[in-house]
């Protein structure tokens, strides 16, 4: 007899930001596959609110997944305490989760002493646009992945440099009614980049160099550039699916390859 024995993991850590903003779906994205592979205690760990307590969505989204434990603590310490343990928070087998570069930097650290999803870093969106994508829409879908963190890269890649001018017009539109103005513009100015290419063929060439964490075919039958796509975390096709959807309840998951990690990584999963 030859074959393959699925064991679930006995312990699991995940780890949910709480700086800049409130992730709790990533609560869901992270503690779901776990329970849905039979692992047997999940622990979450999350930075406490400036009041000390643990937020209510997030204490919600923990209570709904089936987490187990909860505990009030955030960064790169808390990674410690979750991979050696402490008198108060037990050793877990595994950490899942994204964070800053802190916690980034602890989760490498600790791989080998626990089992790691990966190491991401800042959050990315590839945007294809071809002249069937009106300029506003594709403006939001750069912004909403430029207001989650200054360090966030957002690319664009079209056809021609009077497309790309009206996307940049309607992100300064746009910019004068985002309550995280600050925050988007610096992620757009610093790490923003704009790809001019003479064709499709070019546009997928480019994502398959780039291989960002999410990629949005915002172009006429985008359905049919999948087999071609090679090296992306998530993809969203077509006008009516943003990467925000993908954030909150569609796509793999929301825990993805990042930095170009995607030629060889895959989202968090079951497996």
């Amino acid at each position: 007899i030859v074959g393959a024995k699925v064991t679930p993991l006995d312990t699991v850590g995940i780890y949910v930001p709480g700086g800049r903003a409130l992730y709790p779906s990533s609560v869901l994205m992270n503690a779901l596959p776990a329970k849905v592979a039979g692992v047997k205690r999940i622990v979450c760990a999350t930075p406490p609110t400036k009041s000390g307590d643990v937020d209510a969505a997030i204490l919600a989204a923990c209570k709904l997944s089936g987490v187990d434990e909860v505990y009030t603590i955030g960064g790169a310490q808390a990674i410690a305490a979750l991979a050696y343990g402490t008198e108060s928070v037990p050793k877990v087998d595994k950490i899942t989760g994204p964070g800053n570069a802190y916690v980034a930097a602890a989760k490498k650290i600790v791989s080998g002493a626990v089992g790691i999803d990966m190491i991401a870093g800042p959050s990315e969106v590839c945007v294809v646009a071809d002249s069937s994508a009106p300029a506003k829409l594709v403006a939001i879908d750069l912004m909403a992945q430029a207001e989650h963190d200054p360090l966030a890269a957002s690319y664009l890649v079209c056809e021609s440099e009077s497309y790309a001018d009206e996307v940049l017009s309607a992100i300064e539109e746009h910019l004068g009614h985002s309550t995280r103005a600050d925050i988007t513009k610096t992620s757009l100015d610093e790490q923003g980049l704009i790809v001019i290419v003479n064709d499709m063929e070019q546009a997928i060439q480019v994502v398959n160099v780039i291989a960002p964490e999410h990629l949005e075919m915002h172009v006429a039958d985008a359905m049919g550039y999948v087999g071609e796509i090679e090296n992306a975390g998530a993809i969203f096709l077509g006008p009516w699916t943003p990467e925000a959807v993908g954030d909150y309840v569609a796509g793999p998951n929301h825990t993805l390859p990042t930095g170009g990690t995607a030629r060889y990584a895959s989202p968090l999963s079951v497996d």
